[in-house]
Protein backbone atom coordinates (compact mmCIF):
# COMPACT_ATOMS: atom_id res chain seq x y z
CA UNK A 1 0.00 0.00 0.00
CA UNK A 2 1.09 3.29 -0.79
CA UNK A 3 0.86 7.19 1.14
CA UNK A 4 -2.52 7.90 1.49
CA UNK A 5 -3.99 4.86 0.48
CA UNK A 6 -6.00 2.93 3.01
CA UNK A 7 -6.32 -1.09 2.34
CA UNK A 8 -7.77 -3.72 4.26
CA UNK A 9 -4.90 -4.72 5.96
CA UNK A 10 -5.55 -1.29 7.62
CA UNK A 11 -8.88 -2.18 8.37
CA UNK A 12 -8.31 -5.04 9.44
CA UNK A 13 -5.87 -3.74 11.82
CA UNK A 14 -7.95 -0.99 13.28
CA UNK A 15 -10.81 -4.02 13.41
CA UNK A 16 -8.73 -5.81 15.92
CA UNK A 17 -6.71 -3.49 18.02
CA UNK A 18 -8.50 0.02 18.40
CA UNK A 19 -12.25 -0.62 17.67
CA UNK A 20 -12.70 -1.71 20.66
CA UNK A 21 -10.64 1.21 22.14
CA UNK A 22 -11.17 4.22 20.17
CA UNK A 23 -14.38 6.39 21.89
CA UNK A 24 -16.83 6.97 19.64
CA UNK A 25 -16.61 10.91 19.82
CA UNK A 26 -13.28 12.62 18.86
CA UNK A 27 -11.85 16.13 18.96
CA UNK A 28 -8.58 15.99 16.58
CA UNK A 29 -6.40 18.66 17.99
CA UNK A 30 -3.86 18.73 15.05
CA UNK A 31 -4.93 19.04 11.76
CA UNK A 32 -3.84 20.48 8.99
CA UNK A 33 -5.68 21.41 5.55
CA UNK A 34 -4.51 23.09 2.57
CA UNK A 35 -4.96 24.08 -1.23
CA UNK A 36 -1.96 22.95 -3.53
CA UNK A 37 -2.49 25.88 -5.61
CA UNK A 38 -1.50 28.65 -2.07
CA UNK A 39 2.37 26.63 -2.53
CA UNK A 40 4.98 27.63 -4.75
CA UNK A 41 4.51 26.95 -8.28
CA UNK A 42 7.78 25.27 -8.84
CA UNK A 43 8.60 23.98 -5.54
CA UNK A 44 5.90 22.22 -2.91
CA UNK A 45 6.35 19.64 0.34
CA UNK A 46 6.22 16.08 -1.21
CA UNK A 47 3.67 15.03 0.95
CA UNK A 48 1.56 17.41 -0.43
CA UNK A 49 2.36 17.19 -3.99
CA UNK A 50 1.26 13.56 -3.33
CA UNK A 51 -1.91 14.22 -1.80
CA UNK A 52 -5.35 15.54 -3.04
CA UNK A 53 -4.65 18.85 -4.49
CA UNK A 54 -7.62 20.62 -1.69
CA UNK A 55 -7.29 18.41 1.70
CA UNK A 56 -10.03 20.68 3.55
CA UNK A 57 -13.27 19.40 5.12
CA UNK A 58 -14.35 16.70 2.73
CA UNK A 59 -10.93 15.32 2.07
CA UNK A 60 -10.18 14.92 5.89
CA UNK A 61 -13.61 13.38 6.94
CA UNK A 62 -13.59 10.84 4.63
CA UNK A 63 -9.93 10.45 5.33
CA UNK A 64 -10.88 9.96 9.44
CA UNK A 65 -13.68 7.97 8.07
CA UNK A 66 -11.55 5.36 7.23
CA UNK A 67 -9.07 5.88 9.46
CA UNK A 68 -11.29 5.29 12.51
CA UNK A 69 -15.25 4.23 11.29
CA UNK A 70 -17.95 5.34 12.67
CA UNK A 71 -16.51 8.24 14.94
CA UNK A 72 -17.86 11.57 14.87
CA UNK A 73 -14.81 13.28 14.15
CA UNK A 74 -14.26 17.22 14.83
CA UNK A 75 -11.08 19.44 15.00
CA UNK A 76 -8.44 22.28 15.73
CA UNK A 77 -7.36 23.05 12.10
CA UNK A 78 -4.81 24.94 10.83
CA UNK A 79 -3.35 25.83 7.43
CA UNK A 80 -0.15 23.37 6.06
CA UNK A 81 3.18 25.54 6.89
CA UNK A 82 5.73 26.11 3.91
CA UNK A 83 7.84 28.75 2.66
CA UNK A 84 6.40 30.55 0.27
CA UNK A 85 3.17 29.62 0.32
CA UNK A 86 -0.02 31.88 -0.03
CA UNK A 87 -0.74 32.62 4.26
CA UNK A 88 -3.60 35.24 3.71
CA UNK A 89 -5.00 32.67 0.88
CA UNK A 90 -4.06 29.39 3.34
CA UNK A 91 -6.15 31.24 6.37
CA UNK A 92 -9.26 32.49 3.92
CA UNK A 93 -9.39 29.06 2.83
CA UNK A 94 -9.54 27.84 5.97
CA UNK A 95 -12.06 30.12 7.28
CA UNK A 96 -14.45 28.70 4.39
CA UNK A 97 -14.03 25.28 4.94
CA UNK A 98 -14.41 25.61 8.30
CA UNK A 99 -18.18 26.54 7.70
CA UNK A 100 -18.89 22.74 6.22
CA UNK A 101 -17.79 21.59 9.91
CA UNK A 102 -19.08 24.12 12.69
CA UNK A 103 -18.40 22.01 15.35
CA UNK A 104 -14.27 22.38 14.45
CA UNK A 105 -12.56 25.37 15.07
CA UNK A 106 -8.99 27.17 13.57
CA UNK A 107 -6.44 28.40 13.99
CA UNK A 108 -4.29 31.67 12.08
CA UNK A 109 -1.10 30.49 10.70
CA UNK A 110 1.75 33.28 11.70
CA UNK A 111 4.97 34.73 10.98
CA UNK A 112 7.24 36.27 13.40
CA UNK A 113 6.72 39.33 11.12
CA UNK A 114 2.71 39.48 11.89
CA UNK A 115 2.62 42.26 14.31
CA UNK A 116 -0.34 42.09 16.55
CA UNK A 117 -2.89 44.51 15.32
CA UNK A 118 -3.19 42.53 11.99
CA UNK A 119 -3.61 39.31 13.78
CA UNK A 120 -6.36 40.72 16.16
CA UNK A 121 -7.97 41.37 12.74
CA UNK A 122 -7.32 38.18 11.30
CA UNK A 123 -8.77 36.35 14.11
CA UNK A 124 -11.47 38.50 14.90
CA UNK A 125 -12.41 37.91 11.22
CA UNK A 126 -13.00 34.43 10.85
CA UNK A 127 -13.19 33.39 14.12
CA UNK A 128 -10.29 31.77 14.94
CA UNK A 129 -9.56 30.30 18.24
CA UNK A 130 -5.62 30.39 17.91
CA UNK A 131 -2.54 31.07 16.32
CA UNK A 132 -0.13 28.18 14.60
CA UNK A 133 3.48 28.89 14.34
CA UNK A 134 6.36 26.80 13.25
CA UNK A 135 10.10 27.38 12.93
CA UNK A 136 10.57 27.12 9.10
CA UNK A 137 9.52 30.84 9.46
CA UNK A 138 12.33 31.71 11.78
CA UNK A 139 14.75 34.48 11.61
CA UNK A 140 17.32 31.59 12.47
CA UNK A 141 19.14 29.72 10.00
CA UNK A 142 19.22 26.46 10.13
CA UNK A 143 15.86 26.95 11.11
CA UNK A 144 15.66 23.66 13.51
CA UNK A 145 18.24 24.96 15.39
CA UNK A 146 16.03 28.19 16.41
CA UNK A 147 15.30 29.09 19.95
CA UNK A 148 11.00 29.68 20.32
CA UNK A 149 11.56 33.02 20.30
CA UNK A 150 12.86 33.05 17.13
CA UNK A 151 9.73 32.19 15.26
CA UNK A 152 7.18 33.41 18.52
CA UNK A 153 8.10 36.47 19.54
CA UNK A 154 6.93 37.63 22.94
CA UNK A 155 4.40 40.30 20.90
CA UNK A 156 2.89 37.67 19.51
CA UNK A 157 2.31 35.80 23.34
CA UNK A 158 0.77 39.01 24.33
CA UNK A 159 -1.87 39.23 21.94
CA UNK A 160 -2.73 35.80 22.59
CA UNK A 161 -3.14 36.81 26.08
CA UNK A 162 -5.44 39.46 25.75
CA UNK A 163 -7.68 37.54 23.18
CA UNK A 164 -7.67 34.27 25.02
CA UNK A 165 -6.25 32.63 22.47
CA UNK A 166 -4.60 29.14 22.37
CA UNK A 167 -1.13 28.65 20.33
CA UNK A 168 0.32 25.36 18.81
CA UNK A 169 4.19 24.98 19.01
CA UNK A 170 6.09 23.06 17.37
CA UNK A 171 9.33 23.13 19.27
CA UNK A 172 12.87 22.40 17.40
CA UNK A 173 16.25 22.57 18.83
CA UNK A 174 18.77 18.89 19.19
CA UNK A 175 16.71 18.12 22.81
CA UNK A 176 13.52 19.47 22.39
CA UNK A 177 11.82 19.74 25.78
CA UNK A 178 14.90 18.57 27.57
CA UNK A 179 16.53 21.29 25.89
CA UNK A 180 16.88 24.10 28.91
CA UNK A 181 16.56 27.26 26.61
CA UNK A 182 13.37 25.63 25.22
CA UNK A 183 12.14 24.81 29.04
CA UNK A 184 12.68 28.76 30.34
CA UNK A 185 11.00 30.46 27.52
CA UNK A 186 7.53 27.74 28.07
CA UNK A 187 7.79 28.61 31.84
CA UNK A 188 8.20 32.62 30.97
CA UNK A 189 5.75 32.73 28.19
CA UNK A 190 3.05 30.73 30.27
CA UNK A 191 3.70 32.53 33.38
CA UNK A 192 3.68 35.87 32.47
CA UNK A 193 0.54 35.45 29.71
CA UNK A 194 -1.90 33.00 32.00
CA UNK A 195 -4.49 33.44 29.23
CA UNK A 196 -2.76 32.27 26.60
CA UNK A 197 -2.88 28.54 25.77
CA UNK A 198 0.27 26.60 24.72
CA UNK A 199 -0.29 23.37 23.24
CA UNK A 200 2.98 21.92 22.67
CA UNK A 201 2.74 19.40 19.22
CA UNK A 202 3.73 16.01 19.31
CA UNK A 203 3.98 15.50 22.94
CA UNK A 204 6.41 18.34 23.12
CA UNK A 205 7.91 17.13 20.57
CA UNK A 206 8.49 13.90 21.87
CA UNK A 207 9.82 11.73 18.34
CA UNK A 208 12.96 11.15 20.92
CA UNK A 209 10.71 9.95 23.96
CA UNK A 210 13.27 10.55 26.31
CA UNK A 211 13.28 14.00 25.65
CA UNK A 212 9.89 14.78 27.16
CA UNK A 213 10.90 12.71 29.62
CA UNK A 214 14.15 14.55 30.42
CA UNK A 215 12.26 17.50 30.31
CA UNK A 216 8.57 17.11 31.52
CA UNK A 217 8.94 18.50 35.00
CA UNK A 218 9.58 21.65 33.50
CA UNK A 219 5.77 21.78 33.28
CA UNK A 220 5.00 20.89 36.31
CA UNK A 221 2.72 24.28 37.94
CA UNK A 222 1.45 25.54 34.70
CA UNK A 223 -1.65 25.63 34.20
CA UNK A 224 -2.05 26.91 30.71
CA UNK A 225 0.33 24.28 29.00
CA UNK A 226 -1.25 21.25 26.74
CA UNK A 227 0.27 18.53 24.83
CA UNK A 228 -0.79 17.06 21.78
CA UNK A 229 -0.44 13.03 20.45
CA UNK A 230 -0.38 14.04 17.29
CA UNK A 231 2.15 11.79 15.09
CA UNK A 232 4.30 10.13 17.94
CA UNK A 233 4.66 6.26 17.29
CA UNK A 234 6.52 6.09 21.05
CA UNK A 235 4.20 5.52 24.59
CA UNK A 236 7.41 6.69 26.31
CA UNK A 237 6.23 10.57 25.82
CA UNK A 238 2.45 9.92 26.43
CA UNK A 239 3.10 8.05 29.67
CA UNK A 240 5.41 10.53 30.68
CA UNK A 241 3.24 13.09 30.27
CA UNK A 242 -0.05 11.28 31.95
CA UNK A 243 2.18 10.91 35.41
CA UNK A 244 3.57 14.28 35.69
CA UNK A 245 0.84 16.98 34.42
CA UNK A 246 -1.65 14.60 34.58
CA UNK A 247 -3.42 13.05 31.59
CA UNK A 248 -6.20 16.54 31.28
CA UNK A 249 -2.92 17.97 29.40
CA UNK A 250 -2.71 15.39 26.78
CA UNK A 251 -4.79 15.94 23.59
CA UNK A 252 -5.53 13.77 20.72
CA UNK A 253 -3.99 14.88 17.59
CA UNK A 254 -3.25 12.70 14.30
CA UNK A 255 -1.33 15.54 12.24
CA UNK A 256 -3.09 14.84 9.38
CA UNK A 257 -1.99 14.96 6.40
CA UNK A 258 0.77 13.26 7.84
CA UNK A 259 -1.49 11.03 9.23
CA UNK A 260 -1.45 9.48 5.84
CA UNK A 261 1.90 8.70 5.53
CA UNK A 262 3.45 4.61 5.65
CA UNK A 263 6.16 4.52 8.42
CA UNK A 264 6.76 5.38 12.05
CA UNK A 265 8.92 7.50 14.14
CA UNK A 266 11.63 5.90 16.30
CA UNK A 267 14.30 7.24 18.84
CA UNK A 268 17.82 7.09 17.81
CA UNK A 269 20.81 7.93 20.35
CA UNK A 270 19.56 11.87 21.03
CA UNK A 271 17.63 12.19 18.07
CA UNK A 272 15.14 10.45 15.94
CA UNK A 273 14.45 8.91 12.80
CA UNK A 274 11.59 8.51 10.21
CA UNK A 275 11.04 5.00 8.92
CA UNK A 276 9.74 4.85 5.59
CA UNK A 277 9.65 2.67 2.41
CA UNK A 278 12.37 5.08 1.02
CA UNK A 279 14.74 4.93 3.06
CA UNK A 280 14.68 1.11 4.88
CA UNK A 281 15.34 -2.32 3.48
CA UNK A 282 11.46 -4.04 4.29
CA UNK A 283 12.82 -7.64 2.82
CA UNK A 284 12.86 -9.99 5.68
CA UNK A 285 12.97 -13.09 6.20
CA UNK A 286 10.11 -13.76 9.13
CA UNK A 287 7.37 -12.07 7.46
CA UNK A 288 6.08 -9.82 4.65
CA UNK A 289 6.84 -6.82 6.08
CA UNK A 290 4.17 -4.04 5.14
CA UNK A 291 4.38 -0.63 6.97
CA UNK A 292 0.86 1.31 8.35
CA UNK A 293 0.07 4.73 8.58
CA UNK A 294 1.24 6.73 10.98
CA UNK A 295 -1.97 7.68 12.17
CA UNK A 296 -2.93 4.35 13.09
CA UNK A 297 0.59 3.72 14.58
CA UNK A 298 0.21 6.85 16.38
CA UNK A 299 -3.60 5.35 17.73
CA UNK A 300 -1.70 1.98 18.86
CA UNK A 301 0.30 4.11 20.72
CA UNK A 302 -2.09 6.02 23.00
CA UNK A 303 -3.37 2.35 23.02
CA UNK A 304 -0.23 1.31 24.78
CA UNK A 305 0.46 5.08 27.16
CA UNK A 306 -3.42 4.51 28.11
CA UNK A 307 -3.07 0.60 29.48
CA UNK A 308 0.03 1.80 31.23
CA UNK A 309 -0.86 4.20 32.80
CA UNK A 310 -4.34 2.55 33.77
CA UNK A 311 -6.30 5.00 32.20
CA UNK A 312 -9.98 4.38 32.70
CA UNK A 313 -12.36 4.37 29.91
CA UNK A 314 -13.67 7.86 30.75
CA UNK A 315 -9.95 9.29 31.12
CA UNK A 316 -9.35 7.45 27.37
CA UNK A 317 -12.61 9.40 26.68
CA UNK A 318 -10.81 13.25 27.79
CA UNK A 319 -7.84 12.84 25.33
CA UNK A 320 -9.40 12.10 22.40
CA UNK A 321 -12.37 14.75 23.24
CA UNK A 322 -13.39 16.01 26.17
CA UNK A 323 -9.90 17.98 26.94
CA UNK A 324 -10.10 19.68 23.51
CA UNK A 325 -14.12 20.83 24.02
CA UNK A 326 -12.96 21.85 27.64
CA UNK A 327 -10.12 23.94 26.13
CA UNK A 328 -12.07 26.00 23.53
CA UNK A 329 -15.53 26.19 25.54
CA UNK A 330 -17.41 23.91 23.27
CA UNK A 331 -20.43 23.40 24.63
CA UNK A 332 -22.90 20.19 22.78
Amino acid sequence: MQNWEFGDADRQLFREELDSFVPDRIFDAHVHWYRLDHFPPTVAHPLVMSGPKIAGADAYLQAMEEMTPGRKTEGLIFPFPFVGMQIDAANEFLYEELKKQPGSRGQMLITPEHDPEFIREVVTKYNFVGLKCYHVYSRNKPTFNSSIEDFLPEHQIAIAHELGLSITLHMVRQRALADKGNQETIRRYCLKYPNMKLILAHAARGFNPHHTMLGIDSLKGLDNVYCDTSAITDAGAFEAIIRTIGHQRLLYGTDYPVSQLRGRCVGLGDSFFWIDSQNTQLQVPYADLELSLIGLESLRTVKIAAMSTALSDSQIEDIFCHNARKLFNLKD
